[in-house]
C-alpha cells in the first residue's frame, strides 16, 4: 500500500509539473537565447566588413570625411556595447542595443549613398564585392531577427497564458523584450500622394 501511494505521488507530482511548462520555458528559453546569438553573429559579420568598405571608400571619396567618420564613430559605438544574457531581459538595454544599431545602419546607409557619386568607386570591383558582402549580411540580419521574433513571442505567449503563467512569476521568467520599429507611428501612416504637376 505505502509503495502504491508513494507511486501515485510521484506520478501526480510530475504530471503536475509536465502541466505547469516548466519544461516548455526551458525550452524556449534556450530557443530564444540560441536565436540571439545568431542575431549578434550577423551584427558582428556586418561590423567586420565595415573597415574595408571604409578603407576603399576613402580611396575614392576623399572629400566625404564626416561620413567616413560617422560610420567609423557608430561602429565603435555598436562593437563596444556589452552583449550580455542580461540585454535579453532588460528592456532599457535592448533598446540601447537596438539604438546603436540603428544608428550604424543609417551610418551605413548614407555611406552607400555617398559612393553613387563616385563613378570609379561604382566601378571598382573589390568595392561593389564588398557592397555585395554587405548587403547579403543585412539580409541575414533580418532572417536572425525575424527568428527571435518569433521565438520571443512564442517565449512570451507561454509567460502570459494561464496557467503557465504561474509558473514564469514563481520560477523568475520574465517576458523578454523583443525588436521594435523606432518610428513605427510614421510608418504606420499612409503617404500622402499629389499627382498634380503644379
Amino acid at each position: 500500500m505505502k509503495n502504491l501511494l508513494k507511486l501515485l505521488s510521484i506520478t501526480l507530482l510530475a504530471s503536475l509539473l509536465s502541466a505547469c511548462g516548466y519544461n516548455d520555458f526551458q525550452a524556449k528559453d534556450e530557443a530564444s537565447k540560441a536565436a540571439w546569438s545568431e542575431v549578434v553573429n550577423q551584427y558582428q559579420r556586418r561590423a567586420d566588413l565595415i573597415p574595408n568598405v571604409v578603407k576603399t571608400v576613402e580611396r575614392y571619396a576623399k572629400h566625404e570625411k564626416d561620413t567616413m567618420e560617422a560610420v567609423t564613430k557608430a561602429r565603435s559605438a555598436a562593437t563596444s556595447f556589452q552583449i550580455t544574457p542580461e540585454v535579453l531581459n532588460n528592456p532599457e538595454s535592448f533598446k540601447k542595443f537596438q539604438q546603436v544599431q540603428g544608428e550604424l545602419s543609417s551610418a551605413l546607409s548614407r555611406l552607400m549613398a555617398v559612393s553613387e557619386n563616385y563613378p570609379n568607386l561604382k566601378a571598382d570591383a573589390g568595392f561593389r564585392d564588398l557592397q555585395s558582402q554587405l548587403e547579403g549580411t543585412e539580409n541575414r540580419i533580418t532572417v536572425a531577427r525575424n527568428r527571435y521574433i518569433t521565438t520571443v513571442q512564442e517565449y512570451n505567449t507561454l509567460a502570459r497564458s494561464f496557467p503557465t503563467n504561474l509558473t514564469a512569476k514563481m520560477f523568475g521568467y520574465p517576458v523578454k523584450p523583443s525588436f521594435t520599429v523606432e518610428n513605427e507611428k510614421a510608418i504606420s501612416t499612409a503617404p500622402a500622394v499629389n499627382f498634380d504637376n503644379k
